[in-house]
């Protein structure tokens, strides 16, 4: 089941490369879906790493502008990149930012539970739901039992997806 809502308000935790962004972009796109999407890095690349990727190569016709004004945006600042996407990307500490507004999907991308512990407490999830509407979904490749626990316990329903190459699984949860 995917989210609705439209327009669609997506948190993404841990930017990285952009690749969410970038895919979530194109579709935005051709299914004339309104996108607001907020991005939160504690560590932003930098430009020589992301001269490096090739992401835009698989993202279709318009995938190489679209990336390049993705990266070019301007930290902490709201910017429309193309027709119903807009992004703001939030140079900071997820586990200090106070989140304002509510969220229809979560994408949290953290490093894995035993490279920051930090991002996986049961109080960060705790004000990740708070932040994420009714029926608001959260995915994230970690599959670990910990994670599952932590997340039902901050009132989300709990399912697991086949992963992506070199994943078993990863968390589907909806926000109840």
């Amino acid at each position: 089941m995917a989210s609705e809502a439209d327009p669609l308000r997506i948190l993404e935790i841990g930017f990285g490369t952009g690749l969410n962004a970038l895919l979530t972009a194109i579709v935005s796109k051709s299914e004339n879906r309104e996108v607001y999407y907020t991005s939160v890095e504690k560590y932003p690349l930098d430009n020589e790493m992301i001269a490096s990727l090739n992401h835009y190569e698989f993202a279709g016709v318009n995938g190489k502008e679209i990336f390049q004004l993705i990266h070019s945006a301007p930290w902490n600042k709201s910017v429309n990149i193309c027709r119903n996407f807009s992004l703001e990307k939030k140079e900071a500490d997820f586990t200090c930012l106070v989140l304002t507004g509510k969220f229809d999907l979560i994408y949290f991308d953290a490093f894995g539970p035993d490279k920051q512990p930090e991002m996986w407490s049961r109080e960060l999830f705790s004000k990740i739901s708070s932040a994420t509407c009714t029926n608001g979904i959260l995915v994230t490749y970690s599959a670990k039992g910990e994670v599952k626990r932590s997340l039902k316990s901050c009132g989300f329903e709990v399912s697991l997806l086949p992963g992506p190459p070199g994943k078993r699984q990863m968390i589907r949860a909806f926000k109840i």
